[in-house]
Order: C-alpha cells, then sequence, then structure tokens
C-alpha cells in the first residue's frame, strides 16, 4: 500500500510539474506567484480566525484549561487546509497528498510515542478534571500553580516564581494533590509546651489565640488538645478552619501569636538542652 501510494504521489507531483510549465516559464512564475499570494491570504485567514478563537474563549463560559487544546486542534486544522489548497494550486492531487499524510503519519507516530503517551495524558486531564488554570497543586514532588494545560505539556508556576513544565504522560500517572478545590482549608499545628505549664492554661491560650482572629472561622469551631507526651514536653494540636485564600495568613498568624502568647503567660517552649560537666 505504501509503494502504491507513494508511486500515486509521484505521477501527481509529476503531473502537476506538466501542468505548471506548460505555459512555459512565465506561466509557471505566475503560477507560484499566486500559489504563494494565496498561501499569505490563508495564514492570514488563520491567524484572524485564532484571535477571534482566543477572544470567544475568553468571553465564553469554557474552561480556561480546555483553551490550549482547542486552539492547538484548530490550528493543526487550518494548518493542513492551507496546504491542501496550495498544493492543488500547484497541481499536486490532494488525494495522493493526503494518502502520504496519512502514511509518514504513521511512520511518525511509531517514533514519537512518549509524545503521544503525552498527548494521551493530556486527553485523561481534560476527562478527569484534576485541576484547573490556576489551581495550586502538587503533582508528584512538584507543586505550583497551573499556568496552561497543553497537548504534551502542563505548565506550573511555583511560589519562588519558577516555570516547571511537566509532561502529561507523567501529570496523568503522578499523585495529584489540589489545594484550591474546595472553599475552606484546615490550619494544623503541633505546639510543644512544657510539663511544668496546666493543660488547661495551654489549651484556653491556644483557643484565646483562634477565637480572637478574624480570619479563623467558628464553625467548625477551633480545636486544641493535648496530642502526646513528647521526652522533654507536652505536645498540643492546634486545628483553626479558615477560607481556603486565607490559609498562609492564618498559618503564620497563629505561629506568631503563640509564641506572644505562651510568653505573656509565662508558659515556656522547651528545647534541647546539653548539660557538660568536668570531672578533675
Amino acid at each position: 500500500m505504501t509503494e502504491i501510494d507513494t508511486e500515486s504521489l509521484s505521477e501527481s507531483v509529476d503531473q502537476g510539474l506538466k501542468a505548471l510549465f506548460r505555459g512555459g516559464w512565465e506561466g509557471a512564475m505566475k503560477t507560484v506567484f499566486f500559489a504563494l499570494l494565496v498561501l499569505v491570504i490563508c495564514l492570514i485567514v488563520k491567524r484572524v480566525v485564532l484571535r477571534i478563537l482566543d477572544r470567544g474563549l475568553d468571553r465564553g463560559h469554557v474552561d480556561r484549561s480546555f483553551h490550549g487544546f482547542i486552539r492547538s486542534g484548530l490550528n493543526v486544522v487550518l494548518w493542513f487546509i492551507t496546504i491542501m489548497i496550495v498544493a492543488e494550486l500547484l497541481g499536486i492531487n490532494a488525494t495522493s497528498l493526503v494518502a502520504l499524510v496519512s502514511i509518514a503519519g504513521l511512520a511518525i507516530s511509531l517514533s514519537v510515542q512518549d509524545t503521544l503517551a503525552n498527548l494521551a495524558g493530556g486527553l485523561t486531564i481534560l476527562a478527569t478534571h484534576p485541576f484547573k488554570v490556576g489551581d495550586y497543586v502538587v503533582i508528584g514532588s512538584t507543586a505550583g500553580t497551573i499556568r496552561e494545560i497543553g497537548m504534551v505539556y502542563t505548565k506550573l508556576t511555583t511560589l519562588d516564581n519558577r516555570r516547571i513544565v511537566v509532561p502529561n504522560s507523567i501529570v496523568a500517572d503522578a499523585e495529584v494533590t489540589n489545594y484550591t478545590t474546595e472553599p475552606l482549608r484546615r490550619v494544623d499545628l503541633l505546639v510543644s509546651a512544657s510539663y511544668d505549664a496546666p493543660v488547661e492554661l495551654v489549651k484556653k491560650t491556644l483557643q484565646g489565640i483562634m477565637y480572637s482572629h478574624e480570619k479563623v472561622l467558628m464553625d467548625p469551631p477551633p480545636f486544641a488538645r493535648l496530642n502526646n507526651h513528647g521526652e522533654s514536653s507536652l505536645e498540643y494540636a492546634v486545628r483553626a478552619w479558615c477560607e481556603n485564600a486565607d490559609y498562609w495568613d492564618v498559618y503564620h498568624d497563629l505561629l506568631e501569636q503563640i509564641k506572644e502568647a505562651f510568653d505573656r503567660e509565662g508558659i515556656s517552649i522547651p528545647y534541647p538542652q546539653m548539660e557538660v560537666s568536668i570531672k578533675k
């Protein structure tokens, strides 16, 4: 089948060249010039269509996660149409060209299996929808905000403003933790206090900090209880619910305010110490 299609394309090209030079060099130059003019027009139309698509996607209700896929798919289709039009103008049989493209596509697909795996991973991401553009996620050991979900790669921006590009095949197989989808998030802290500090005093102090914080939600209520008896200190579990967007503000505020409150109440926070005695 490959030999037949190749021969057919070769015959089509020969016929196209004969038709091209049928009117001599002058006629051939006119045909080539007209084909180039049509190519330029097609490229301009393609650019305009893609811009209209971008505006339509931005104004519409299509999830931003699909924008890259839709745009890339339409771009491929427009390039294919452009090539077919120019080939017809040059006298090349479009049917033979399509057959050759399909054969080349099969050969290329065997040599770019990783890319096809990434493409399949991208389709899996869009089908399962584990995240969308703008979500803060952890993919395996990579954490960042989703900036683009492409046909082959997913792009993230880390908290320190680094751009990370992850192949979609890895994303589809990895464990994904999405911190953005739920409206509420819980701040979990483990706080150590001296054995000498009364448990009720420590609990009251911790709860007072959380109840007085404007961004800590009262439903579910804040939680502070003794969690573990350590070697040199008592460990308390502190849990406070807040809006997802307020998580880091609440997290750091509680850490700072706990230290200040413990100092004020005379509650010591034990730290490792070493005693060295010298014997003569």
